[in-house]
């Protein structure tokens, strides 16, 4: 049953998004990967990863992608093919280019380059807000704390060595959190439009929801559609600007079938010679770029 309103097939699809993937029998889902195959060698297969797919399994999850390596390798080579190996993660709601290796080896060795920072990576989002400066580099260390609220939770935050004295305003060297790990996030604007910005965004480390908590917290630009990084202490759908929810056709108690705007859009692998990959943004993400107006860059 399609509704005919276009505004209800809009909030179907998108709510939508999460479940289709975790439905599906694990050898068709190993299909779906393999028609997202963008790019295979001998050492490796890339693909374009689907929106709402874990990479690990866990509590309530049925399907991920760690449990259909086996099945998507014999559907990829042979029946004799060895699992694909994974080499770096992306989370469940990010989409775009994913690294799979035939061999443990091959693995290994791209874990290192992830690790030694030799992989270019460059994610698009679409924020709420605009970033001021409109370009610049976030470097905040990043540390795990439970919230405490009337559910406790456990989110990444930012762990800064600097605050602003209140006496008189200066700038002082604070203690280090021991825990918190070093962070470092480039991010220029490419367009702008409806209360939201399009970014690309270039993380030097690989800290846990690194980009989510720089744009949130330390730009004060959430991702549009990350509900768990736009408040601190609670757990509730993201609150849209009256404009964003105008443009995109969706009243505010909707707001939580709003998926997040991450996408994983080119990596660039070391691997003898500079391996260059690209994926498109997935078709939510260009229709919300339409509604609201945001003009996607030309490559």
């Amino acid at each position: 049953q399609i509704p005919k309103d276009p505004k209800q097939r809009w909030l179907r699809e998108l709510a939508a998004l999460s479940q289709q993937l975790q439905q599906v029998h694990p050898n068709v889902l190993a299909k779906i990967l393999k028609q997202r195959t963008v790019y295979q060698s001998e050492e490796i297969v890339v693909i374009d990863k689907p929106y709402g797919l874990p990479v690990h399994g866990g509590p309530g999850i049925k399907n991920c992608i760690a449990d259909v390596l086996p099945i998507l390798a014999k559907m990829l080579e042979n029946m004799k093919a060895e699992p694909l190996h994974l080499c770096h993660r992306l989370d469940k709601e990010t989409t775009g280019v994913m690294v799979l290796a035939r061999s443990k080896e091959a693995a290994e060795k791209i874990r290192l380059l992830f690790k030694t920072r030799q992989v270019e990576k460059i994610y698009w989002a679409i924020v709420l807000g605009d970033p001021d400066p409109v370009e610049g580099v976030v470097e905040i260390p990043i540390v795990e704390k439970e919230v405490q609220s009337n559910q406790s939770h456990y989110k990444m935050t930012l762990a800064p060595n600097y605050r602003l004295c209140p006496e008189d305003g200066k700038v002082m060297k604070i203690r280090k959190n021991r825990n918190a790990e070093r962070a470092v996030t480039r991010y220029r604007r490419l367009a702008g439009a409806s209360a939201c910005s399009l970014l690309e965004l270039q993380p030097i480390t690989g800290v846990k929801h690194q980009i989510r908590v720089h744009l949130a917290y330390g730009l004060g630009c959430p991702i549009l559609g990350d509900h768990k990084y736009s408040h601190w202490s609670k757990l509730a759908p993201q609150k849209l600007p009256e404009l964003t929810l105008r443009r995109l056709k969706l009243e505010q108690s909707k707001a939580r079938h709003l998926p997040m705007h991450l996408h994983a859009h080119r990596l660039c692998l070391p691997l003898g010679q500079p391996l260059d990959f690209v994926c498109k943004p997935p078709l939510f993400f260009q229709k919300t770029l339409r509604k609201l107006e945001l003009d996607i860059p030309k490559d």
